[in-house]
């Protein structure tokens, strides 16, 4: 850990918009009396690494990120605050209309078009939900989308990636994230003639603010306290909040990640 009293925490710079909030929630930790800075990683992989060996403090990390923190440390490391939004995400499996597919099990045969190899939302746990449902994922063919490695999904290329294979015809059918969906919808860059969402995934839990198992107490209650400081009514809190898409900060809590780890375990098992 850092040894001096400002808590230094580490994000990924999946996006411009990255340096904006972080650059913000640095003034308001200030005003909080909460000394916090901020150091930008280009990959989750270095951002946990860092983490861990107690470059940084705190780690701003996707759900793989946060599932194998809490992996490394053996659950030892600090979970300290999630956004609303990070609670029961889910994915969509969307099929094109004229794909004949009626069922999950039809799924087997076709062309799954699905995000990167990293990315919780299109990629690991869809499948991890079909093959709950009894889907022999052997069976499907998958066209994977492999961008922004290292970003675990973040930038959303991957799946913008699925949505245009899916209208382009290259796949029957094909996994996304909620959000992705629900902005493409708004964007108008959905062809609802030719795609339909079909099935819904059970809910998991998104994001989550990690902090290094020998986190001082002070910095633990300082960065906890900051962060809940903040308020939608208020609007200097409220551009941030809305960039970091969020209306309030809440409690870790853990339940939702379960289906992660399992998840992870079955991709290792079938690795090895």
């Amino acid at each position: 850990m850092t040894n001096d009293k400002t808590i230094l925490l580490g994000a990924v710079a999946y996006d411009p918009k990255v340096v904006t909030i972080w650059e913000g929630m640095r003034e308001h930790f200030h005003e909080q009396g909460v000394s916090m800075d901020f150091a930008l990683f280009s990959n989750y992989e270095r951002q946990v690494e860092e983490l861990l060996s107690g470059h940084i403090d705190v780690a701003w990390n996707t759900p793989l990120a946060h599932v194998r923190v809490k992996q490394q440390t053996h659950g030892e490391s600090l979970s300290l605050g999630m956004r609303d939004s990070d609670r029961d995400f889910r994915a969509k499996v969307l099929v094109r209309r004229d794909s004949g597919i009626k069922s999950l099990k039809d799924l087997e045969e076709r062309i799954l078009a699905v995000g990167s190899l990293d990315s919780t939302q299109a990629r690991i746990l869809p499948l991890y939900f079909l093959a709950k449902e009894g889907i022999d994922l052997s069976r499907v063919t998958l066209l994977p989308f492999d961008t922004d490695l290292g970003k675990h999904g973040d930038t959303g290329t991957s799946e913008i990636e699925v949505l245009k294979a899916l209208q382009e015809g290259l796949a029957d059918a094909g996994t996304v994230g909620d959000l992705i969906w629900v902005n493409e919808q708004a964007a108008g860059h959905i062809d609802a003639s030719r795609i339909e969402v079909f099935w819904t995934t059970p809910g998991f839990d998104h994001c989550m603010f990690d902090g290094n198992p020998g986190l001082s107490p002070e910095k633990t209650e300082g960065f906890r306290r900051a962060l809940m400081a903040m308020r939608w009514d208020n609007q200097k809190h409220r551009r941030l909040l809305e960039l970091e898409g969020l209306r309030e900060w809440l409690p870790p809590r853990e339940d939702g990640y379960r289906s992660l780890e399992e998840a992870l375990k079955q991709r290792y098992q079938n690795e090895h």
